[in-house]
């Protein structure tokens, strides 16, 4: 299904991976890096443009899935949870909500799951579109850089080294936060 549907996008070039990375931002169960490893696999020289349609997209898409969290999610989390689990889940998002974003915008994790919790616990929408261009731009600009510098011999790498690669960079990022965080508090 997963093949079809991107198979779907890619009918419509440029503009379906747009739609794709757009849609990835508060509704698509399916991410747009898929189809962006595939654009570039067909056209290594055109890697960085890919890779700067998937994030202007993905950034674009990134309040309106705030939005739809701040409208539907609240509610919905207090017809499906307990009001206490919803304080405690308010809470840690509070308190670890740039972490969240800043680390899920550069994981495989369904980017919508990141945006519309931020809607529904009352994340800045600032903060948040902040940490996307961040974690996003890393994202696609890896991806899009690996395969304009190695052409289709990226695609070897990532098979290879995706995962390791995407946690260790994950892990950097979530250093660097915890850095600037404590910095940040110490001269406040």
């Amino acid at each position: 299904m997963l093949d079809q549907i991107t198979e779907l996008f890619m009918q419509y070039g440029i503009w379906g991976l747009f739609g794709m990375a757009f849609l990835d931002s508060f509704i698509s169960p399916i991410p747009p890096f898929f189809m962006q490893i595939a654009m570039s696999l067909l056209d290594p020289g055109s890697a960085l443009r890919f890779a700067t349609v998937a994030f202007t997209a993905s950034i674009l898409g990134a309040p309106i899935g705030f939005l739809l969290g701040k409208w539907l999610g609240k509610p919905l989390l207090h017809k499906l949870l307990p009001e206490k689990w919803v304080v405690v889940a308010t809470a840690k998002f509070a308190k670890n909500g740039d972490a969240a974003v800043l680390i899920g915008a550069f994981t495989p994790i369904p980017f919508k799951v990141f945006t519309v919790l931020s809607g529904v616990f009352n994340y800045s929408l600032t903060k948040l579109m902040l940490f996307a261009i961040v974690g996003r731009g890393l994202k696609f600009f890896l991806i899009g850089t690996l395969f304009y510098l190695y052409g289709k011999h990226a695609k070897v790498l990532l098979d290879e080294y995706l995962e390791v690669s995407l946690l260790a960079a994950a892990a950097l990022v979530a250093v660097g936060w915890f850095i600037w965080n404590k910095r940040r508090k110490r001269y406040a």
